[in-house]
């Protein structure tokens, strides 16, 4: 019998290690968490449950739904036909994934018995359980879950318009899949080329809160490959003085970036204005407007709740979270309307706008939309789990686990959140996309 070789043997271990860190960075828990209780005995109602967005959220609480309930009438109501795969936006903007890799049917996910009707919701009116779609129909509800996510608002930022992406040096890896290739396109030409690089981030809660500073990091990598990175003067402009919401990632990249990349740090400067044909960016800063030339740059822009939720009854009507669907962090549900819940994006809440914060609060919502219906206390809360595997550079990551307490919550002990290394990295490359779908078809 041939010996194994150590490092064969170490390897395999790691891999076996990282398929469970796939799991519990998409669920949301640790080791102990990755295998499913028994599904207990369908609850017999005739509720009608509607359900606001068929993205990520929407599609993983309709499918836990259709399991724990027997006899409801469960509504869909979404036109999008094409599921995104969002988390893989930035690798498709950085060019390492092409467009069709995060690109999918929503029809595949939809449960049996669940109605999927093709039509957006316009208007919500919760004092008379119903909504309103554009194409004229007003629907009725027992139960309420609003998932639609949230709204790219390029229109804050004067002269920027999402046809602008990929000329003139523009990038945004938030818009599309298609738009995430122009994106790389600009980029290349930055890459080969060298300048100025922007790379901005706005005021207010965004989704993939990271997004910004993994395609800052990736596109200085590639400028390191190249060997044109001494020809490339690299900003980041955040919008306020931090970089990051948890503290001790806060702390390494306000050292790390300036140290250890060469991008300077231009604080207090979020993007209000731009020039595509002059290649120019006007920031509001506290010493007033300061307008910068560059030959790239990544343009992210503001983002809300829908305009139906931000101007309407559901959203918070004031403080921090103004304009966000109104819920307890906790326990999903609304704080002023009982029959209301909501999950993803578009809940404001203090963290959370993630992949893997909606695979831990779907199962909140799911259980306790059941639990609402037989007049229950709830059983389920969600504790602000969010993950973000920060990438630094191609083949390298950080793996960023934390709760509401921005305390750190890592799944593994192998794999420190504070060190960059492979196997965040591959978990992000190869696996994190098969425990996505997985969580859409409730099995995670």
């Amino acid at each position: 019998m041939t010996k194994d070789h150590p490092e064969n043997t170490s390897r395999r271990r790691f891999l076996a290690g990282s398929a469970a860190v796939a799991g519990a960075t998409a669920t949301g828990l640790g080791a102990s968490g990755l295998m499913a209780s028994p599904p207990a005995r369908a609850i017999q109602t005739q509720a009608r449950i509607l359900i606001a967005g068929a993205g990520a959220a929407g599609l993983s609480i309709a499918t836990r739904l259709s399991r724990q309930l027997d006899g409801a009438r469960i509504t869909l109501v979404d036109s999008r036909e094409v599921h995104l795969y969002q988390p893989g936006l930035t690798l498709v903007a950085t060019g390492n994934w092409t467009p069709g890799h995060v690109e999918d049917r929503n029809q595949r996910y939809i449960p049996e018995g669940v109605e999927w009707v093709k039509d957006d919701i316009v208007e919500f009116m919760p004092d008379q359980d119903q909504v309103a779609t554009a194409g004229g129909d007003t629907l009725d509800y027992d139960y309420l879950v609003i998932t639609t996510g949230l709204q790219l608002n390029f229109d804050e930022i004067e002269g920027m318009d999402t046809d602008l992406i990929g000329r003139n040096g523009i990038g945004c890896v938030y818009a599309s899949p298609d738009h995430a290739e122009r994106t790389w396109q600009a980029a290349s030409t930055f890459i080969e080329s060298g300048g100025v690089g922007l790379f901005t981030r706005p005021p207010g809660p965004i989704k993939c809160a990271g997004a910004p500073l993994k395609v800052t990091m990736l596109i200085e990598d590639a400028l390191q490959d190249k060997g044109n990175r001494a020809n490339a003067e690299l900003h980041y402009l955040p919008p306020a003085g931090g970089l990051f919401s948890q503290p001790d990632v806060n702390a390494f990249l306000k050292d790390y970036f300036p140290s250890k990349r060469d991008i300077a740090i231009d604080y207090n400067h979020p993007l209000t204005a731009i020039d595509a044909e002059r290649q120019e960016a006007t920031f509001t800063t506290p010493d007033g407007p300061v307008t910068r030339d560059y030959d790239f740059i990544h343009v992210v822009p503001p983002m809300s709740a829908p305009d139906m939720i931000r101007h309407g009854e559901l959203g918070w009507q004031d403080g921090s979270f103004q304009g966000w669907l109104e819920v307890d962090q906790y326990s999903m549900q609304h704080r002023r309307y009982p029959n209301v819940f909501g999950a993803g994006d578009v809940v404001g809440t203090p963290i959370g706008k993630t992949a893997a914060s909606v695979k831990a609060q779907a199962p909140v919502v799911a259980d306790n939309v059941v639990a609402a219906i037989q007049d229950q206390a709830f059983p389920a809360a969600w504790n602000g789990y969010t993950s973000c595997p920060l990438i630094t550079e191609k083949g390298q990551a950080m793996l960023v686990e934390f709760d509401f307490d921005l305390a750190m919550t890592p799944s593994f002990s192998f794999i420190d959140p504070m060190e960059s290394q492979w196997a965040p990295w591959f978990l992000k490359d190869r696996m994190l996309h098969a425990a996505y779908n997985a969580m859409l078809r409730g099995r995670v």
